[in-house]
């Protein structure tokens, strides 16, 4: 769901990912409320997304991880940066 309190309006939409892959899809023709470019979302589960199954598939940096109990959110691993992935293959030289 959008991270803002509410929403005048809702639309029916795909959720996708950023790989650009035809099973790159979190929802579809999902009703949510109107989400404007650049807002962030909230999704309980994403499969490879999170750590447990991610990758760096398409050179892809491993998202953040935020843990959510009631109200209160925290940063438990930080988003991966490109550096942190070149870093092993830079190292030789």
């Amino acid at each position: 769901m959008p991270i803002r309190a509410s929403a005048a309006a809702s639309e029916t939409v795909d959720i996708v990912g950023p790989v650009c892959e035809s099973g790159d899809f979190f929802a579809r023709d999902r009703q949510v409320p109107s989400i404007a470019e650049g807002e962030l979302l909230a999704i309980l589960d994403t499969g490879a997304y999170g750590m447990a199954l991610a990758s760096n598939y398409n050179t892809r940096p491993r998202a953040a991880e935020v843990m959510v109990s009631g109200k209160t959110a925290k940063l438990i691993r930080k988003r991966e940066t490109v550096a942190d992935l070149l870093r092993n293959e830079m190292s030789g030289l």
